[in-house]
């Protein structure tokens, strides 16, 4: 392919991008695979340059454009080189008219970023959207931080994590056979913060309310020595059914899985209610945390979805606080920089919840910034994602 079919490639993907974010459809990465296998002529040079294209769009618009040629404008508008393909030429984009449209640039829209908690400012923006790098974990029942130092020696280790190892962005660490025998997992610091704040010991019961495909399951069977009874819990069971293979490569025996039908979770969990020690309610998010990771769920929040999301999560963490044992503990995690989702929704569980606490020290020192009854995590303050965490106590 020319640079300039490239260039037309990408704004083609960037338009069914565009779309799918407006319409709750698919994500960019699968838009893109779906694209590549539509163009089995393109070789790898070329899908690489054209993946750069759309996400160097993505990453610099802040909103879904009217059309991906706008945002590859944008782009263009700074980029003399990248501007001269706009040539005509067969397969390329069209000549550049005047007065035509460009998309937005920024962070964010002006009515997103008013949302964000008080302590994201400006100078935080650069980080959340540069990309990120390749956070590893050790898993203890197989393995320690120092072996994994010892098969990737280019790594550091990461502030406050026994077990953390952090690696370029573009390590291919999955493919080590280190991984395969399950001496390690791929997981975010700020994840891992997360399964250190719920302070699980040996022998304690454990609910993973939004289990997913387990990693924090994972975090506090190792971090347990495997002597904790963890269930973990999901409706996608999708994503519930990868944590089996998972457990047994990494040598978990004590997690049990258990998919919820949504609109029964209480029904469903009716056993268990005020028998954990601890329980984990890492709920579902806008995601504006992971925005270094996903760049398009930008495009994605609406006010509906967002208001959506936070009345799941007053839900979950109603539920989860019925499972907890008096005396016991329930962390809330949301991958979110935005107060309604953080701060605020624990205002209000506190007073739903006459009695409860929130705990403060729950995170190693240096790590996040107090938040209302909770912390703060961001990828410029502490080089994870995004991520609001809060521990909150039963009275006995």
């Amino acid at each position: 392919m020319t640079p300039a079919a490239r260039v037309q490639t990408a704004i083609e993907i960037l338009d069914a991008i565009a779309r799918s974010a407006r319409d709750g459809g698919p994500p960019a990465d699968a838009i893109f695979a779906e694209a590549m296998r539509a163009r089995r002529y393109a070789g790898s040079k070329d899908r690489r340059a054209i993946r750069d294209h759309v996400y160097a769009a993505i990453r610099a618009v802040r909103a879904a454009p009217p059309s991906g040629r706008a945002a590859m404008l944008a782009l263009a508008d700074a980029d003399p080189d990248l501007a001269a393909l706009f040539d005509g030429a067969a397969y390329g984009p069209a000549v550049i008219a005047a007065e035509e449209p460009r998309a937005d640039t920024g962070i964010a829209s002006t009515a997103l970023l008013k949302l964000f908690d008080p302590l994201v400012g400006k100078a935080e923006h650069a980080a959340m959207l540069a990309r990120a790098p390749l956070d590893l974990r050790a898993n203890r029942l197989r393995s320690s931080r120092d072996e994994l130092a010892t098969i990737f020696p280019e790594g550091d280790a990461i502030t406050g994590l026994a077990d953390g190892w952090r690696l370029a962005g573009a390590t291919a660490a999955v493919q080590n056979p280190a991984y395969a025998e399950g001496q390690f997992e791929v997981q975010d610091a700020a994840s891992q913060y997360a399964a250190i704040a719920l302070g699980a010991e040996v022998g304690h019961t454990v609910v993973d309310l939004c289990a997913g495909a387990g990693g924090k399951t994972l975090a506090i069977a190792s971090a347990t020595g495997d002597e904790a009874a963890i269930l973990a819990c999901d409706t996608n069971r999708a994503r519930l059914q990868q944590l089996a293979p998972r457990a047994h490569r990494g040598g978990a025996t004590r997690i049990e899985a258990l998919l919820l039908n949504p609109g029964q979770e209480a029904a469903m969990l009716a056993d268990h209610i005020g028998k954990a020690d601890r329980v984990i309610v890492d709920a579902p998010c806008s995601g504006s945390g992971t925005w270094r990771r996903s760049p398009e769920l930008r495009w994605r929040l609406t006010p509906a979805r967002l208001d959506r999301h936070v009345a799941d999560q007053a839900k979950l963490l109603d539920l989860g606080a019925d499972l907890v044992v008096p005396g016991g503990k329930l962390v809330y995690a949301v991958c979110s920089i935005i107060a309604r989702e953080g701060r605020a929704q624990v205002d209000d569980f506190l007073n739903r919840h006459p009695g409860w606490t929130a705990d403060g020290d729950i995170l190693p020192a240096g790590i996040g910034r107090a938040a209302g009854g909770g912390f703060l995590l961001t990828p410029g303050h502490d080089g994870c994602d995004g991520f609001f965490l809060a521990r909150l106590s039963r009275p006995c």
